[in-house]
């Protein structure tokens, strides 16, 4: 069980790292090949960063975007490690370092010469490299930090919220710079965020409901292996008018998978019909960001 129990750890840190590094890459080629081509503000500390850069210009002044990056992100982490973990935190800020890195190192070239399939390509994009940081157990720093963290204390996702910060942000930029730009940074700002919540789902919940014939065999490795309270009840078939028992159980979605695994083991001929939970009142244990 340890060697098992190492393997799998070993597993999910590379797996960690190359989220990491694949989207610190992918969030550099956006930057420069969607992002400035098309004189757009991304959301976010990266957004603030690249604003600080656009206003210093104004002046014949230049700040390194990276390193607004940096110099933006250090007392956020520090500030949310305690809430949020000091594993998670740390991959972050890797995440963010080595975005930093690659803004300087690598040097991509725009793809489309057209406005609207730099906001639309990129503001997609941009949700993938975010979605694929939070898969991986990290994040892109920034606001991120700032969401989960808020969303761990309510167990709600809360990302429309911080796209009603960024386009706070974008107000600024389209007052000082033109609002036919803010209004694309925008939209590309909604199409980031919506494609963050299409596959970033650990705060949305589903209630299952199991029917099965071995319920005391199910119950007990759904118990042995789950944090999560499950109830139980009697029933009988319409058709066989055989005995059998509903059991009743809410989970993140993210988890649906492995549960779903863990009880057809116990009885392959269980039932489970998932259900999606709009609102859930009680204690409902979520598991921490490692």
């Amino acid at each position: 069980m340890i060697e098992k129990y190492k393997h799998n750890l070993m597993v999910r840190r590379l797996v960690t790292i190359v989220a990491v590094v694949a989207s610190a890459l992918l969030q550099t080629f956006i930057i420069q090949s969607f992002i400035r081509p098309a004189q757009l503000l991304s959301g976010g500390f990266t957004g603030i960063a690249i604003l600080i850069d656009d206003i210093a210009s104004l002046y014949g002044k230049s700040f390194s975007t990276s390193l607004g990056i940096l110099v933006l992100n250090i007392p956020v982490a520090v500030l949310c490690s305690r809430s949020i973990s000091m594993r998670f935190t740390f991959y972050s800020m890797i995440q963010v370092f080595l975005a930093s890195l690659f803004l300087k190192i690598f040097h991509f070239q725009p793809l489309f010469d057209d406005l609207m399939l730099n906001v639309l390509f990129g503001g997609f994009l941009y949700g993938i490299a975010i979605a694929l940081a939070l898969r991986g157990n990290a994040s892109t720093g920034g606001t991120d930090f700032i969401a989960l963290y808020v969303s761990n204390k309510t167990g709600r996702s809360i990302w429309e919220y911080v796209f009603a910060g960024n386009v706070v942000i974008l107000c600024i930029f389209g007052y000082m710079f033109g609002w036919l730009y803010a209004g694309y940074s925008i939209l590309f700002q909604f199409v980031s965020t919506k494609t963050v919540s299409a596959f970033h789902h650990r705060y949305e919940r589903v209630t299952l409901q199991i029917t099965t014939n071995q319920a005391e065999k199910v119950m007990k490795a759904y118990i042995a292996n789950c944090k999560h309270g499950i109830s139980c009840v009697e029933a009988i078939g319409g058709y066989s008018h055989k005995k059998m028992h509903l059991l009743h159980t809410v989970v993140s979605s993210y988890e649906v998978s492995e549960i779903v695994q863990l009880l057809r083991a116990q009885d392959p001929h269980i039932i489970i019909n998932m259900i999606k939970t709009e609102n859930f009142y009680g204690g409902f244990y979520q598991a921490p960001i490692e």
